[in-house]
């Protein structure tokens, strides 16, 4: 099972460097986890994952392989890792942020980074980073006829109820469920079920997800032990709720830290402009000596305040779903390769940049590739966009441990 220790630790600060292990491997962290959704990152083949963008891990969706191919096959398989041909170690989300989300919502846009106004938070992301509609209900007239327009799941105390978004039928997900799916799935690090809110839900509404979040944690404990007791290879991440709220995030980092999880992932919704105060809130009441994961946050800023205040693992599918579109991340920001400007331009998509793409093909053909709608185009840019945040946070590792983390800090700031 899961295994954490401490390399180094960034002087009078929360930040640190260690090692993860688990049945499939090592992870060094702070780590980057690609997430291959279905149990493949579009556009790229696993080996292409490992040996072009030099992940050591994964992370796939329960929702989704719950739904496509099944439980039933992914076992026969073997598990998850067998199955796609992965090699390393393998997380599952609990797919309770799916269902709360894709219940009934599919083309509905929604983030977790609020941004200020209620248009703000329905916009922007794909189906990995959506929250469940329809709960503005202590809102104003706008908030409302906007969540008029969001079916909602089904929430109570047992679980989440809602609607397959491949043919509509009916399913619920229990705290239970949710762990018998991910111990059929077999990834090496499972998460507990939460409740999944909007960045922009009311204080008393999170107050309630976070301690029906507790409750259900609980459950998940108990039903995990059960399975365990036969396979006992799987390691069980309890989850951090909260919102924006200083009071809710340390009482739910308290209550969850205080149980018998290997670990603990933080989830939830955040202020862009205090992600990394919200992460410090929650690091300071978690026990130092079990592994911390950010969930769904991958933007190279978010990373490095994440790493600062003492998060171990991110997961986010920012880098393929930008990518896929033509936006590549560069140590001078990020650019869209769909610009006219790109057309000629024979430099690589960022000259610092050692990635397999950048040392062998120019912005020009690239933003060729797209406008011709080449499927190469979306492999490359992915590649590189993984590379980029990959190495980051191997280099985040590297100033942590060489006692040099105030320098790197200080170079990655235009990022």
């Amino acid at each position: 099972m899961l295994k954490f220790t401490i390399d180094a630790k960034v002087p009078n600060g929360r930040g640190r460097a260690g090692t993860i292990q688990t049945p499939h491997g090592i992870i060094e962290t702070p780590a980057f986890i690609p997430v291959g959704t279905k149990a493949t990152l579009k556009a790229l083949t696993p080996e292409q994952v490992r040996d072009a963008v030099g992940a050591q891990a994964i992370l796939a969706n329960t929702y989704h392989l719950y739904l496509q191919p099944g439980t039933e096959v992914l076992e026969k398989a073997g598990g998850l890792g067998k199955f796609m041909n992965w090699q390393g170690p393998t997380f599952t989300d609990s797919g309770g942020f799916q269902a709360f989300s894709l219940g009934g919502a599919k083309n509905d846009r929604k983030s977790k980074i609020a941004k200020g106004t209620v248009e703000g938070a329905l916009n922007d992301l794909d189906e990995n980073e959506i929250r469940n509609g329809g709960s503005f209900e202590n809102g104003d007239e706008n908030e409302k006829s906007l969540a008029e327009k969001i079916p909602m799941a089904t929430v109570d105390d047992d679980g989440v109820t809602f609607r397959s978004i491949i043919d509509g039928s009916s399913h619920k997900f229990t705290p239970e469920r949710s762990i018998e799916i991910q111990h059929s799935i077999g990834a090496d690090i499972i998460f507990a079920f939460d409740e999944c809110l909007l960045p922009l839900d009311p204080y008393e509404k999170q107050k309630k997800a976070v301690h029906r979040t507790f409750e259900w944690a609980k459950r998940c404990l108990v039903r995990h032990k059960e399975l365990n007791a036969k396979k006992s290879a799987i390691s069980l991440l309890g989850i951090v709720q909260g919102g924006r709220h200083e009071d809710l995030r340390k009482e739910s980092a308290r209550t969850i830290g205080a149980m018998d999880f290997d670990g603990f992932g933080i989830g939830g919704s955040f202020d862009k402009e205090d992600i990394g105060i919200a992460v410090g809130w929650v690091c300071d009441e978690l026990p130092e000596n079990k592994p911390r994961h950010l969930l769904g946050i991958g933007e190279p800023a978010d990373l490095i305040l994440g790493i600062e205040n003492g998060i171990d693992t991110f997961d986010c599918v920012a880098p393929t779903r930008l990518g896929r579109n033509g936006s590549a991340y560069t140590h001078a920001g990020r650019i869209n390769l769909l610009n006219a400007k790109y057309i000629l331009d024979f430099t690589p998509i960022d000259p610092k940049c050692g990635c397999y793409a950048c040392t062998k093909y120019t912005r020009a053909y690239i933003a060729h590739l797209f406008r011709a709608k080449e499927m190469l185009a979306a492999t490359l840019t992915s590649i590189h966009n993984l590379y980029f945040l990959v190495n980051l946070v191997k280099e985040a590792r590297k100033a942590i441990v060489e006692g040099k983390w105030e320098e790197f800090k200080s170079e990655r700031s235009k990022l």
